[in-house]
């Protein structure tokens, strides 16, 4: 197994652990089985985006608790791409940290998605606002309440509030770049 999925592992079962959760509450939280969760603990399954987002959710830390550290930066307002921590999910999504911290009013993450690769069947409902702007490929998006899906190509952007009920797919076989903002 990668050191990244036992990494992701470790930081999941310790995070639950120090939050006083059994897995089988967090399962319960998470709408999601006890056999995936202990797999997740175990490193021996990846969560999808709307996964990893839930478990982020029903354990009050933010999803980018979970991203990899990496060696300190030359400049700390800075980051290079060798700087970057980075986060792979299931479903062929890798998330790139691409701001220098996480203590300013938003974050910035650069997604790569693999052709088909998806945030998972399930909706996300993340507490902060957020948006993105297409760089490469197209990604669509569906909106809990609103029908049909959107598909937007390079140069187009969107912005949720937060708590938007919603998921995020590629469906070409061309690979898509998403810069995504959080607040």
């Amino acid at each position: 197994m990668s050191d990244d999925i036992q990494a992701l592992a470790r930081q999941v079962r310790d995070l639950r652990k120090h939050r006083g959760l059994t897995l089988d509450e967090l399962a319960s939280r998470v709408k999601r089985s006890l056999g995936f969760l202990s797999q997740v603990e175990r490193g021996l399954s990846r969560p999808t985006v709307a996964d990893l987002t839930a478990i982020s959710e029903a354990l009050q830390v933010p999803t980018t608790y979970f991203y990899q550290a990496v060696p300190p930066r030359e400049i700390d307002w800075v980051t290079r791409p060798g700087e970057r921590r980075t986060l792979y999910y299931a479903a062929g999504v890798t998330d790139v940290l691409v701001s220098p911290t996480l203590n300013g009013r938003f974050a910035m993450l650069e997604s790569h998605l693999a052709p088909g690769a998806s945030s998972g069947d399930g909706h996300l409902d993340d507490s902060s606002e957020q948006g993105g702007f297409v760089l490469e490929g197209e990604l669509t998006l569906w909106l809990e309440g609103r029908e049909g899906a959107v598909t937007l190509g390079p140069n187009d952007s969107f912005q949720l509030p937060p708590h938007s009920q919603f998921r995020y797919a590629n469906l070409t076989d061309q690979p898509t770049r998403v810069l995504w903002v959080f607040r």
